[in-house]
């Protein structure tokens, strides 16, 4: 399956692109809202339930094609996003993308990116994944998909557990190409040793205290 992620810096772009995926092979398209919107002075689509709607609803007019909205986790609430790109046509939502850091070199007293800040993943932003998945997943009806330092068949597990239907694997991939297949033995392995016959039985199985 091919899933398709795209941007643009308006709605009308993110459309536009998603109207050319539309008579491709691709299956799924996934539109990454984390993107500055340059018609709002630059502001992410993903921080407001109005931009979010707006671009959404822009893309689900141009494609037939299912549709997989990429949530910002730099928000106050990662919920009512999802909710507004549910009601705008998303088939489902990915979460999360990075958070936004920044580091210093101290010794020239400028920030180590030109950016000045940037998008921090990897296994330290895990934690943060965890829980917005499993506020995400009990605040929409749709499908959710995990992701955010994911490196291990325990860590997708866990995504799972969290209310993920499936699972993305990224910065693991630089340092072990092979990362995917690994994660996937490694799950079959839980699932072997815990005797749970099908994957799709431990998501959003988390029992919250």
């Amino acid at each position: 399956m091919i899933l398709a992620n795209i941007a643009g810096s308006t709605p009308e772009e993110c459309a536009e692109v998603a109207e050319k995926l539309d008579s491709t092979q691709v299956h799924m398209i996934e539109l990454n809202i984390s993107c500055p919107n340059v018609k709002q002075g630059g502001a992410a689509f993903g921080t407001s339930c109005a931009m979010a709607e707006q671009v959404v609803s822009a893309v689900r007019k141009a494609t037939s094609k299912p549709l997989v909205v990429k949530l910002s986790p730099n928000v106050t609430s990662i919920t009512e996003i999802a909710k507004a790109v549910e009601s705008a046509g998303a088939d489902a939502v990915s979460l999360i993308n990075t958070l936004l850091g920044m580091r210093i070199d101290i010794h020239s007293r400028r920030p180590v990116l030109r950016n000045n800040v940037g998008g921090l993943s990897g296994a330290a932003i895990f934690p943060v994944a965890v829980r917005m998945v499993w506020q995400t997943a009990n605040a929409v009806k749709i499908p959710v998909i995990g992701m955010g330092g994911v490196n291990s068949g325990e860590d997708a597990i866990e995504l799972m557990m969290a209310g993920a239907s499936a699972v993305q694997v990224g910065m693991a991939v630089f340092t072990d190409p092979y990362a995917p297949v690994r994660i996937v033995r490694e799950i079959n392995d839980f699932l072997d040793e815990k005797q749970i016959p099908a994957v799709r039985d431990v998501i959003g199985t988390v029992q919250p205290w």
